[in-house]
């Protein structure tokens, strides 16, 4: 099985979290990764300039039609949900929030499984909301694969445990077992 995109869904000890696990990929890594991290809407693009200069992947805010290409993280900008395109283009809302924020992670999930279908792994990881649980049972149900940060090891256990609640999750994984499981996945792209 091919994968051909990773979404991320964080809130709560998100920044934390993505500073400490995705320095772990490696330059080589293929697959784009589309995160939305909960922010304040006058946040600016420092989220994904402190990350890309740790990770050795290029991480940059999505801009809206700009093509998701391999190798690339990406971040939703703060007050716009991150949508996927069906030609794999994104695309940025400022509609009405989704679970009380925007950018939410329901929407990024739900666009991503209508265009990735099978072809997509999303992850939840630490946050205090039930925002993702949502979008991670739409991924499910068009066949991606479903990965949970094991709330034990989350800063804020809500969103990963409600995410668990919801939906029948393929992998729930410590933090720090997140990265090398993917980076596993993607070089065998076949699951054991």
């Amino acid at each position: 099985m091919r994968f051909e995109a990773i979404v991320v869904g964080v809130s709560a000890g998100g920044w934390q979290a993505l500073h400490r696990i995705l320095p772990g990929l490696p330059a080589t890594f293929p697959t784009p990764m589309l995160i939305v991290q909960h922010m304040a809407p006058s946040s600016d693009d420092y989220l994904a300039r402190s990350l890309n200069d740790f990770c050795a992947l290029t991480v940059k805010e999505a801009d809206e039609k700009e093509i998701i290409r391999q190798g690339y993280i990406y971040t939703a900008p703060a007050n716009y949900h991150l949508l996927v395109e069906q030609n794999r283009t994104f695309s940025l809302s400022t509609r009405a929030t989704v679970n009380y924020t925007r950018p939410s992670i329901d929407v990024l999930f739900e666009t991503a499984a209508d265009t990735y279908g099978s072809h997509l792994i999303g992850i939840v990881l630490t946050g205090a909301s039930h925002d993702g649980s949502r979008g991670l049972l739409e991924i499910k149900k068009a066949g991606g694969l479903t990965i949970v940060q094991d709330p034990r090891t989350a800063e804020a256990p809500f969103m990963p445990q409600s995410a668990i609640d919801m939906v029948p999750v393929d992998y729930i994984l410590p933090l720090d077992g997140i990265i090398p499981f993917l980076a596993a996945l993607v070089s065998t792209r076949t699951l054991k």
